[in-house]
């Protein structure tokens, strides 16, 4: 018994290269199904936004391929192909091939990206089948092989090329993934998103199995993707945007009131959305919630005490911020942590949402109305349970 359970150095392991991805994949992706599959095709996708956030790309072609691979392909500047002075190998495949290798760890190739950790493409990599990249850079193409994260071509000159760019080519890895058919809608849904974070940025999704494809370009921005959220409601005002530089940061947020009575908020950091929430959403509610009671006290219009839920009842918003270091929780990055973007976010609604209200006195109203008569509904349905409650009692 004693010599079954021994524990020695015998014991420890060491995953080397891209094996800790392939043997604990969840980490990287969250999940090895529906979502994690997909998760893949965003990684690739990420990379070619943070080009056209660098201001180095403007068209990205998605394609679902008729054997359910993914091809993601942008014009941006290309990952470099020349030799890497510390790995003595070329770039592209220690990009490839390397976990925490990437152009995303200094302020000088990238300003602000999504990609934080050098380990999104890898990890795509690792986790399929077969990968095939392709560049387009210096004026000529350059192409190579992988299989389950291994490379099995040398980085090869292929031709001429007329311009930059980078292609990635892969095949999620049945050994993996419960292999399904990629879901058109939902992919769609996360570029359409993309695009309207990305003004003037056109995203194309192609599916050969149905013979279908999409075209995403919005010049309106985040204003646009408020008025697609709010397009089958009644709504009660044009949309409130502004942008604002606070603390190293760019704060941009749009919002709108329905008549509906729920909330629809999206918060966004890099481009990547934080379905989580984090301190750009927190700052966004505090100070929101603020400005209308302020706006209350001070026009003397009602004794109610709004809350957070009351003053976002029937809320569409959009908040986006591009911050140069983002903190994430985890590499899936479903929520911001950086404390000081709670603040930042808060002063800049705060100073622009009053400006607009003190601008525009008879929205101010509308909202204010909506958002009070939320709290008297509130008010009354927990008087409401507290009468059911004391004739229970006394029953």
């Amino acid at each position: 018994m004693a010599e079954a359970k021994k524990y020695n150095a015998e014991s420890i392991t060491v995953l080397k290269g891209l094996e800790a991805v392939r043997k604990r994949p969840a980490m990287y992706i969250g999940d090895t199904s529906v979502h994690g599959m997909h998760h893949l095709v965003y990684e690739a996708v990420d990379n070619s936004i943070d080009e056209a956030l660098a201001g180095f790309c403007n068209d990205i072609q998605v394609r679902i391929h008729k054997d359910n691979s993914v091809s993601v392909v942008d014009n941006g500047r290309g990952i470099p192909v020349e030799m890497h002075p510390e790995e003595k190998r070329s770039a592209l495949e220690v990009v490839m091939t390397v976990l925490h290798a990437g152009g995303k760890f200094d302020r000088d190739s990238y300003k602000v990206s999504g990609g934080l950790h050098g380990v999104g493409i890898s990890v795509v990599n690792a986790l399929s089948r077969w990968l095939e990249v392709k560049v387009r850079r210096n004026g000529k193409l350059h192409f190579q092989r992988y299989e389950r994260g291994a490379p099995v071509s040398e980085v090869r000159e292929c031709g001429p090329a007329d311009n930059t760019g980078t292609e990635v080519h892969f095949m999620p890895d049945e050994e993996v993934f419960a292999i399904i058919p990629f879901e058109y809608e939902r992919l769609s849904n996360r570029l359409r998103e993309l695009a309207f974070l990305n003004p003037g940025v056109k995203i194309t999704l192609s599916d050969e199995r149905a013979g279908r494809d999409n075209v995403y370009q919005y010049e309106g921005g985040i204003v646009s993707f408020v008025e697609h959220l709010n397009r089958s409601k009644r709504t009660v005002h044009e949309p409130i945007y502004f942008n604002k530089e606070q603390e190293g940061l760019n704060v941009e947020i749009a919002l709108q009131y329905n008549d509906g009575y729920l909330e629809n908020s999206f918060s966004f950091a890099n481009n990547i959305n934080t379905i989580e929430g984090g301190t750009h959403l927190s700052g966004f509610k505090t100070a929101l919630t603020r400005v209308i009671n302020n706006y209350i006290g001070k026009n003397k219009i009602s004794d109610e005490k709004l809350t957070g839920d009351d003053v976002r009842e029937g809320l569409t918003s959009v908040i986006s911020i591009k911050i140069p270091e983002p903190q994430f929780e985890g590499q899936t990055k479903t929520k911001l942590g950086n404390a000081y973007v709670k603040g930042a976010v808060d002063s800049v609604v705060t100073t622009h949402l009053s400006n607009y209200f003190e601008e525009n006195p008879a929205v101010a109203r509308m909202i204010v109305e909506k958002s009070v008569l939320a709290a008297k509904a509130r008010e009354a349905a927990r008087k409401a349970r507290d009468l059911t409650r004391r004739k229970n009692a006394l029953n």
